[in-house]
């Protein structure tokens, strides 16, 4: 018996099949990537995030932080998406800007999940970013201008006479340098630290924009000596320039040390493969990575691996809470502009 499909009947029977086809068909895609916004030199976390992508599988999607405006631009970013975030990591070349980040609320509880071995001690984790790969402020002085002998060894030794003229810092404002300075106006206080400005003034210090114009009159012999970044001082010395690398201040507090922070994104979601990213940028094997690479020169892990320019010894290092430089950031800056620039 035949029996007529009336058009409720055609439409349930195109219903039914649809939804069984749906059910059939493969599933699409899921976007596994991952978006970091990063500060780290685009040269080098190109190469960790692709390498990230052949060994790990992971997919990743990067924004990078424009040189001129380093890590501030980002840090303004990710403020501005705050609520509606469209980033899911924050790779930072530093730690400053990701704790006022944290104090923002821009960032989630960040972890190390993977065994690590040797494992990260616990002073580069926060509880919202997790440390690793050090870099040191160093000062880089040119070997044919200063005899060994004559060679400064300590940050007060920039203010000497016959240093007159031949001395170069970065704008103290910005970068590194803003990060170091205002860590020396917590550990020093006001009084000591504002002497200290004036004695560069006094000393004619010459202020460049950058850490790496720093290293670069100092490799050129435009002037002798200047205060710098251990990867800018590294990269001159692997080019044969005539630079070498003093850690200051070692028979007292050591050279300052930056490193490396990777943290999440408040209000993305907690993907297996964001945790796994983490694991892979704060791991031993990418510190070391990136120490092949010149980008830091320290791992974080006490008996971990090191730049061979450092020497066979690991030099003192000193670090300081991020809330304590983070208070100190405006202050500084206010002498800064009264007493240096």
């Amino acid at each position: 018996m035949k029996i007529a499909a009336s058009f409720p009947f055609k439409a349930f029977v195109c219903a039914f099949a649809a939804s069984f086809l749906f059910v059939l068909a493969p599933a699409a895609a899921v976007d596994l990537r991952t978006t970091v916004y990063t500060s780290t030199d685009q040269e080098y976390a190109e190469i960790i995030l692709a390498e990230a992508e052949s060994k790990a599988q992971l997919k990743t999607v990067t924004v990078f932080d424009a040189e001129a405006a380093k890590t501030v631009g980002l840090e303004r970013r990710l403020v501005a998406e705050k609520g509606r975030p469209k980033a899911d990591i924050f790779w930072n070349s530093e730690f400053l800007r990701t704790h006022r980040l944290f104090t923002q609320g821009v960032l989630a509880a960040t972890t190390t999940q993977a065994p690590a071995q040797p494992p990260i001690p616990a002073a580069f984790i926060s509880g919202h970013s997790i440390g690793f790969g050090i870099r040191t402020r160093v000062v880089a002085v040119n070997t044919m201008a200063v005899a060994p002998a004559q060679r400064p060894s300590t940050l007060d030794d920039l203010t000497l006479p016959r240093f007159k003229g031949q001395v170069a810092v970065s704008n103290p404002l910005f970068g590194a340098t803003s990060t170091h300075f205002a860590a020396l106006h917590a550990q020093w206080g006001a009084e000591r630290f504002t002497a200290y400005l004036k004695a560069l003034k006094k000393n004619d210090v010459v202020i460049l924009p950058g850490n790496a114009d720093v290293r670069d009159a100092v490799a050129a012999g435009r002037v002798w000596v200047g205060l710098t970044d251990s990867d800018d001082a590294v990269g001159a010395i692997r080019r044969k320039q005539a630079l070498a690398m003093i850690f200051p201040d070692q028979a007292g507090e050591g050279a300052f040390g930056l490193y490396m922070t990777v943290a999440r994104i408040a209000g993305r979601p907690d993907t297996p493969e964001i945790q796994r990213l983490i694991d892979y940028l704060s791991s031993e094997a990418t510190e070391k990575r990136l120490i092949d690479m010149g980008a830091v020169q320290f791992s974080v892990r006490p008996n971990g691996p090191m730049a061979p320019e450092v020497g066979p010894q690991r030099p003192k290092i000193w670090f300081m809470d991020p809330a304590r430089v983070d208070a100190s950031l405006a202050p500084s800056a206010a002498l800064i502009k009264e007493h240096l620039l």
